[in-house]
């Protein structure tokens, strides 16, 4: 039987802002049997000043989108070639990058990436697999979640594959199908009460677990009208925007009461999305290492096996699939889901560019 090698590095920036996650992935298909083997892999973090443009960029004009696209690209071109040359990276079939999601408004027709840009591959030096979500939107499909057919190549001996991120996701079989769904705002909501305690983010969940419920904002936010949506399903930072954020500051208690409080939301939510109690799930994302939130959602599914991978699993699990989803597109097979994404047919989504290529 045929053996394949791919020697790639699969490159990830989550709604989280804490950085560009990079990974060198060697992968070996042998027939249907994928494995893989993380190498060197590491989180560049942004400049403080980049974290806020990103932050803001969800209400610039179309011209202000256009220029901070080439500004990223740049940006994001440079971090890759560091990571490169500082591993002295040699023979890569590509590097396969996500880009980082500025809107996401599926409804209409709409989903932005930046650091797509056809400069990347010229940049980097290397031929660059890239843009993965507009296609399916285009088909009519949310543009997301693209992680669950890395999760069903790669991890399926788990029941729940569950992302702890910028936003909670999850994905799963039923009845042959994969299926998978944003659940809820996870680290965009967390850290942004962290910071408002200076401090980047919760660390362990400690904070949270200190502050004190609030019964009626629980009730309030698990009362919104996305969690009684049917999937497929996805959320972008303006639902944190218009939407949850809004709620909360609506009521005047201790920014460690709204921890612990969107901390119980989280986990909740996650619960009543994950059916199959006796069973088994993995946690991936920065949340795997907020301690409270695992003990809430493990509070919610007393029944569920919960594992927490290896470091390099939990922090690079995102690059690792797209990775996987740039070399799906090379070898042109399918790396989008319609019964994940909602799109018209399943299909092989991405975009090649090549070094010097107009």
């Amino acid at each position: 039987m045929l053996k394949e090698n791919y020697n790639v590095v699969g490159v990830m920036s989550g709604t989280s802002l804490d950085g560009v996650d990079l990974a060198h992935i060697e992968f070996t298909v042998e027939g249907q049997k994928w494995d893989f083997t993380i190498l060197e892999s590491e989180t560049v973090a942004y400049t403080d000043e980049l974290v806020e443009e990103l932050k803001l960029a969800v209400d610039f004009s179309e011209n202000e989108l256009k220029n901070l696209n080439e500004k990223y690209t740049r940006v994001l071109g440079n971090i890759i070639f560091d990571f490169i040359r500082k591993y002295n990276l040699k023979n890569l079939d590509a590097v396969c990058s996500h880009g980082h999601t500025i809107l996401h408004q599926p409804q209409n027709g709409l989903t932005l990436q930046i650091g797509n840009l056809k400069e990347i591959a010229d940049l980097i030096g290397e031929k660059t697999v890239c843009d993965f979500r507009v296609q399916d939107v285009k088909l009519g499909g949310q543009g997301a979640p693209l992680v669950p057919i890395g999760d069903r190549i790669l991890f399926s001996e788990y029941d729940y594959c569950l992302n702890l991120g910028g936003f909670s996701n999850v994905s799963f079989e039923d009845a042959g199908k994969r299926l998978a769904f944003d659940i809820a705002p996870v680290n965009t909501v967390l850290n942004f009460y962290a910071e408002k305690l200076g401090f980047k983010y919760d660390n362990k969940g400690q904070i949270s677990e200190g502050g004190t419920i609030s019964p009626l904002l629980l009730s309030e936010l698990n009362d919104l009208d996305f969690y009684k949506l049917k999937h497929p399903k996805s959320l972008g930072f303006e639902f944190v925007k218009t939407v949850v954020l809004p709620l909360i500051e609506k009521y005047e208690i201790p920014t460690e009461d709204k921890l612990a409080t969107f901390t119980e939301h989280i986990a909740f939510q996650i619960s009543e999305a994950l059916q199959k109690k006796n069973t088994k799930l993995l946690i991936t994302g920065g949340g795997a290492y907020n301690d409270y939130l695992i003990q809430r959602i493990q509070h919610y599914l007393p029944s569920m096996e919960i594992v927490i991978p290896d470091a390099k699993t939990i922090e690079f699990k995102e690059a690792l699939i797209f990775a996987l989803l740039g070399v799906l597109r090379l070898k042109n097979e399918v790396n989008v889901l319609s019964s994940v994404t909602g799109a018209t047919h399943d299909h092989c989504s991405g975009i090649i560019f090549g070094v010097g290529v107009k």
